[in-house]
């Protein structure tokens, strides 16, 4: 339901994944909009699914709010490769951290999953009424079930002890800070570090995966980011929010944004060998756009902005290993 939720910006805040492409956006974004507490914690410096020092750190710290952005993530072949490691860490790191968030006080969580939960069948747009209502991808229910148990992880911390914590759920978000490795990368990152790899060994062939015909929806993560925290002043309510822009493309239309971006005039090629992943997904924004926000970047200009800086940031990227 729509509300209005003031938050306290000099309290303790706690970005779990601030050094991760979302958090480190959501953590800019508190920063730019006066938080003057904000709390971090490299995987080096506090491993989440390690319970005993989740605690710890929790009875350390005693954040007053929690974004719930650290998770194990990848493409559709890390996905398909390791989903016990998916589901196990993704797991165990919700639920260290909300466990100690409930101990240590937190009154204030906003947990962040992925449009991955929903069907995949779905009808499209996707309304947040469509969890659980069909069997999910296989390439990636692993890591589906557990961003679903999250989402009933903070319904019940609702039922059971009132707290107004809330979950999001967005769509494919690309950006600064994003994983750029050939093997494990989503989508949009894997097309820019090919494209523009392509053009700088003056290649004139680009092959991608699939077919090309299935339809994503992008979101920079600059986006998501001004979304949570919108989310946090102005939503509480049990059921998960999808955070989107309500436009959708087919992956041919982002590769040649893309390869127009970089300056690659070649030939591009579709392996459809490979897996295409869900047919389609697209959200149904309509609670949040209803709740008053809108994105402010455009595909087109998002890619722009994101290959400026990878291309200024190409030696330090991400580039996560499979294994």
């Amino acid at each position: 339901m729509n509300t209005t939720y003031p938050l306290d910006p000099a309290a303790p805040t706690y970005v779990a994944g601030h050094r991760g492409m979302v958090g480190s956006a959501i953590h800019r974004k508190l920063k730019s909009e006066g938080f003057t507490d904000l709390i971090g914690r490299s995987h080096s410096e506090l491993d989440l699914t390690d319970r005993t020092a989740t605690f710890e750190f929790f009875a350390k710290t005693r954040p007053s709010l929690v974004v719930l952005a650290a998770a194990r993530v990848g493409g559709i072949l890390a996905n398909k490769t390791y989903p016990v490691d998916f589901i196990s860490e993704n797991l165990r790191i919700q639920t260290n951290v909300m466990d100690a968030a409930l101990e240590y006080g937190t009154r204030r969580l906003l947990f962040l999953g992925s449009s991955c939960i929903y069907p995949k069948m779905a009808a499209q747009p996707i309304t947040e009424d469509a969890l659980l209502t069909g069997p999910l991808e296989e390439t990636n229910d692993a890591y589906a079930i557990a961003k679903i148990a999250g989402i009933v992880a903070v319904q019940a911390v609702r039922r059971q002890h009132g707290l107004p914590w809330i979950s999001a759920m967005p769509t494919n978000l690309y950006g600064p800070g994003d994983n750029f490795s050939p093997t494990t990368s989503h989508v949009l990152p894997a097309l820019i570090q090919r494209y523009d790899e392509a053009h700088e060994k003056g290649q004139s062939q680009v092959t991608n995966w699939g077919t090309g015909t299935v339809r994503r929806e992008f979101l920079h993560v600059d986006d998501m980011a001004s979304a949570c925290l919108h989310l946090l002043r102005h939503f509480d309510g049990p059921q998960q929010v999808n955070v989107g822009t309500g436009i959708d493309h087919s992956i041919k239309e982002t590769a040649q944004i893309v390869a127009d971006a970089v300056g690659f005039d070649g030939e591009t090629v579709w392996d459809t060998s490979r897996p295409d992943g869900t047919p389609r997904k697209l959200l149904d924004v309509s609670t949040l756009q209803d709740s008053g926000w809108q994105p402010s970047i455009s595909l087109p200009d998002g890619i722009e902005q994101t290959l400026a800086w990878y291309r200024q940031n190409r030696a330090d990227v991400r580039r996560v290993a499979l294994a």
